[in-house]
């Protein structure tokens, strides 16, 4: 029997399973729709299937260099005890390898990656079913390092936190990961003030001088004190966020911008990974819109 893609939508549909686990379960039952559910429940797919509707909010970030090539990537799992579960960290090696390997540029493309015969969605499916929890690869990015470039990596030792900065020139090995080790624990939003939109700039600084007018302390202040006061607080601000503005933790007499210079170099990139940052917060507000959708 031909298993049609309106036979394999049905499955879907009754089970939650991905569409090659449907597909394969339609040939090996000949297309008989209950005999397919059957076999996906002995296989466990079903199981996992249905975890996907939990919040995923824990896990680990992963960095993997090979020669010019770096991957920084994360899985989520419910619990932060998974995360010390074998299967799990082998899965974590496993995903680290396909991506450095393949280069995939989107999680869908990483997910069809064919890993010991298997889609890689196939095998984080598996990995559900064994490990009973919803797990998902939610991010990565691969970096290329030119000729004249550098890196500096940090990966903290609970493996939560990973940050890549990417330097135009040479920089000490031991500098570079104390400068990416400060990103992780300071977690600035821009390289520089010159990376900052005039929109987010002016929109502060509005509010700024908005709450300066607000505050009893000032009242009576002429407009261009109170302006003033605005900018000093924006600087303070933009102090915390910028990257090159900010004090360095490993030795406080310096700025990051001073440490730049000092070693001759550049920075042209910035990636920083925690898990679970803004992932509850955004399946609680789209859980929210898809019960706003439902009530019209």
């Amino acid at each position: 029997m031909t298993v049609t893609a309106q036979l394999v939508k049905k499955l879907r549909d009754r089970t939650g399973s991905g569409m090659l686990d449907c597909k394969k379960a339609l040939e090996v039952t000949e297309g008989n729709i209950e005999e397919a559910i059957t076999w996906l429940r002995e296989k466990g797919i079903t199981k996992a299937a249905k975890k996907y509707d939990r919040i995923a909010a824990e896990g680990l970030v992963g960095l993997i260099t090979k020669g010019d090539k770096t991957v920084i990537f994360e899985i989520n799992s419910e619990t932060d005890f998974v995360t010390k579960n074998k299967q799990f960290l082998d899965l974590m090696a496993t995903v680290g390898e396909a991506l450095i390997t393949h280069e995939p540029k989107t999680v869908e493309e990483a997910l069809k990656i064919v890993v010991n015969s298997e889609p890689l969605e196939t095998v984080i499916v598996h990995a559900i079913a064994t490990i009973g929890e919803k797990i998902t690869l939610r991010r990565f990015k691969t970096l290329h390092l030119k000729a004249d470039q550098s890196m500096g990596v940090y990966l903290h030792s609970n493996n939560r936190i990973a940050t890549v900065l990417i330097f135009n020139g040479k920089i000490d090995e031991t500098i570079g990961k104390q400068l990416a080790m400060h990103v992780s624990a300071m977690r600035p939003q821009f390289i520089s003030r010159d990376d900052i939109s005039a929109y987010f700039l002016n929109s502060e600084k509005t509010i700024l001088t908005a709450e300066a007018k607000n505050d009893p302390k000032n009242a009576g202040k002429p407009d261009n004190i109170l302006a003033k006061m605005a900018e000093g607080r924006l600087n303070k601000q933009l102090a915390e966020i910028s990257f090159l503005d900010q004090v360095f933790v490993v030795n406080p007499d310096q700025k990051i911008g001073d440490v730049i210079k000092t070693n001759n170099v550049t920075v042209v990139d910035m990636i920083r990974y925690e898990v679970g940052e803004g992932i509850e917060k955004a399946e609680i507000y789209f859980a929210s819109e898809v019960m706003a959708q439902v009530r019209k």
